[in-house]
């Protein structure tokens, strides 16, 4: 499938999915703190919780941005990947520690399945986006931004 085929890749399709899961998730205490802390728990930091929501929201959106197209969704993948395994690593150890509630562990869960759907997504070879160029040894490769 080309990128204007009229399908979208499974890649594609996943970076749009997350990225609207982050950026709802993010928005949400955003929009109606008092809402998100009836079903997380209450927060001493109301700033801190809307700054990992506004983190998330712009992660989110930057998912919805790069599904367009193959260097994008390399972008959603990654920012996807470690966004889903650092909430997952907080979720279940703070949980353990008895910090926050154990409902954050369905958050691990989801966040599990995310990284699983992106290693599945790059495994059938439509997830990983344009391979970079073999670099004979002894050149360097330049980094632009």
């Amino acid at each position: 499938m080309g990128e204007g085929s009229g399908k979208r890749s499974g890649a594609a399709r996943l970076a749009l999915w997350h990225g609207a899961f982050n950026v709802l998730s993010g928005v949400w205490p955003l929009v109606h703190l008092p809402s998100f802390e009836k079903v997380s728990g209450p927060k001493e930091d109301d700033w801190l919780v809307r700054t990992v929501g506004g983190l998330l929201a712009g992660i989110g959106w930057s998912q919805l941005r790069g599904a367009a197209t193959a260097e994008g969704r390399v972008h959603a993948r990654r920012v996807g990947v470690a966004t889903a395994a650092t909430l997952a690593v907080i979720d279940v150890v703070y949980v353990a520690r008895r910090r926050i509630r154990p409902v954050y562990l369905l958050d691990a869960a989801v966040e599990a399945a995310w990284i699983v759907a992106w290693w599945r997504a790059g495994a059938h070879g439509n997830g990983g986006g344009p391979q970079a160029p073999a670099v004979p040894s002894g050149e360097r490769r330049s980094v632009s931004a």
